[in-house]
Order: structure tokens, then sequence, then C-alpha cells
């Protein structure tokens, strides 16, 4: 004797409405993961702006004026990405004395050139001075 065993209709919409509701909480999580795959660019670039300052200190010595990312041996091709070009990217201050450096980098969002650009937060910084204890550290900026 053959029996035929089949889902019901309440079954099939039962599972639909779980996997809806699975969807609708996902999206917002991994949305977020794409800002922040983004930031993770501007991240690596800015760390190479950081090892690139701490060159030019140990090449010079003690330095209090701003110098640009050119005076330090950056190119423009150098910090364009996927998501973030090079004008997004400044040092916004920078000095050396007695073996430390101390500096604010920033990468601004809306400078940027790219489509892919990131929506939030809207810069990020990463700083080493004598309140960080000379720890460069990032954090997220939500206004301009």
């Amino acid at each position: 004797m053959k029996s035929n065993r089949a889902f019901t209709m309440a079954e099939l919409m039962v599972v639909v409405l779980v996997v809806g509701i699975l969807a609708v909480a996902a999206v917002p999580l991994m949305s977020g993961r794409n800002e922040s795959w983004k930031w993770s660019e501007s991240k690596a670039a800015m760390g190479t702006i950081a090892a690139a300052l701490r060159a030019y200190a140990s090449e010079k010595g003690t330095f209090t004026s701003t110098p640009s990312l050119s005076t330090i041996g950056i190119t423009d091709s150098e910090l364009d990405g996927v998501c973030f070009s090079h004008e997004a990217y400044g040092i916004t201050s920078a000095s050396a004395a007695n073996g430390q450096v101390s500096f604010v980098i920033t990468c601004t969002a809306a400078h940027s050139t790219r489509s892919g650009k990131p929506t939030y937060p809207a810069a990020m910084t990463l700083t080493s001075n004598a309140a960080n204890g000379y720890t460069a550290t990032f954090a997220a900026k939500s206004g301009n």
C-alpha cells in the first residue's frame, strides 16, 4: 500500500512566515556590517599615514608644523580605494618632540568622490597624543 505524505498548506505558510521574519531581522544586521567594512578601508589608509608620520618624525627629529601628505611621502594613488578617494584624508594636526609623535588624522566620508562611501558615521579619526599614552586610537565622529 502506497502512502502519499505531503506538507499541508498551513505548514508551508508557517515556514514562509518564519523565513520572512528571519529575513526582516537579518537585513539591518547585515547593513551595519556593510558600513563597517567600508570604514576598515579608511582605517588601513590612516594607519599608513600614521606610519609615514612616524618615519618622518624619526628622520626630522622634532617638528611643530603639520606636514602635508605629500611631504611625508604619501601619494594620492596610495590613498585611493574602493570606498574612499584621497580627498577624504587629512592630517588635522601633527608634531614630534622628545621621541614622541602626536597626531590627529581624519577621514571624512563626505569629502570622498567615491559613490560607495559610507553614510555613517560622518568621519573617523586616528589620534595619538599624551592623553592616550601615544597609542593610536580610532574614534567615530557623528558631525562634521
